[in-house]
């Protein structure tokens, strides 16, 4: 399990960005659409083992392995290329553009978006028979997440959509700590360990993710969920997207190439 130190990892950070922001439009789209629908099966997964153990601490310990999967096939979260894309702009990499970055985030939010409604639609097929009866316990369960964590942060009014934005902060500088994490070595054994730790932090505390939410609340809306389309996108996947933004962007992505990569000049005796 080989280890790479802090400055070999972030210029393979920043090689990472300058190849994102070069792909063509169709290899973006088809690894985020894969990266979204893997996810988005990963959180079925977990909710499944929540309801069916009654322990969430199971099912977060259980929910890494969508991420380590999705990212050993080299496919694309908005979170990780929130962190990611703009590090070529900031080194100058030859071609690397903020237009060409804001291209990116678009073709990947897109591709990760249909991925998950795809598996939305598949599960909640699972859930009810073919919706030709109410939604099991866990469809049930989906439901009520999409309620609590849209209404529920509405009534708050605020102060909810405070919360709601740091949820999203703190949950992108621990997945795009796990994006990162897997750089630290170049084994398969190695990149698993690293990426498992963060991914199963965000997941127990319960904070925001942009794409496990593309699935959640699309599902949870077929499957009967006391709330609205508008309630999804306005009172959580908007502001997750910009909170994950802030979150991978500042917190790991700057704070890494500005001391790793573009270090400060060496205190003088």
């Amino acid at each position: 399990m080989a280890y790479l130190a802090p400055a070999e990892f972030v210029t393979k950070m920043v090689d990472a960005g300058e190849s994102k922001l070069l792909m063509s439009t169709r290899d973006t789209l088809i690894r985020a659409y894969m990266a979204g629908a893997i996810l988005a099966l990963a959180a079925a997964f977990a909710v499944t083992v929540n309801v069916n153990t009654g322990n969430p601490l199971i099912g977060a310990l259980l929910f890494p392995v969508g991420f380590c999967l999705l990212y050993l096939l080299g496919f694309d979260l908005l979170t990780g290329v929130f962190t990611l894309a703009p590090l070529a702009v900031l080194d100058r990499r030859p071609g690397a553009t903020w237009s060409g970055v804001m291209r990116n985030w678009a073709l990947v939010f897109c591709g990760n978006f249909a991925g998950a409604m795809t598996v939305a639609l598949f599960m909640a097929i699972i859930f009810t028979n073919g919706f030709s009866e109410a939604p099991n316990a866990v469809g049930v369960k989906i439901g009520h997440i999409g309620e609590g964590r849209t209404v529920g942060y509405a009534a708050h009014g605020a102060a909810g959509m405070l919360t709601l934005f740091i949820r999203a902060v703190m949950c992108n500088w621990m997945v795009s700590t796990g994006v990162v994490a897997a750089m630290m070595s170049t084994s398969v054994s190695g990149k698993v360990i690293a990426m498992w730790m963060p991914i199963l932090v965000f997941f127990y505390m319960g904070f925001e993710h942009s794409i496990v939410n593309m699935y959640l609340f699309p599902s949870g809306l077929m499957l009967g969920g006391n709330f609205t389309f508008m309630d999804y996108m306005i009172w959580n996947e908007i502001p997750t997207v910009l909170g994950n933004l802030v979150g991978g962007l500042t917190f790991v992505g700057a704070t890494l190439y500005s001391t790793h990569y573009k270090t400060a000049p060496r205190r003088a005796h």
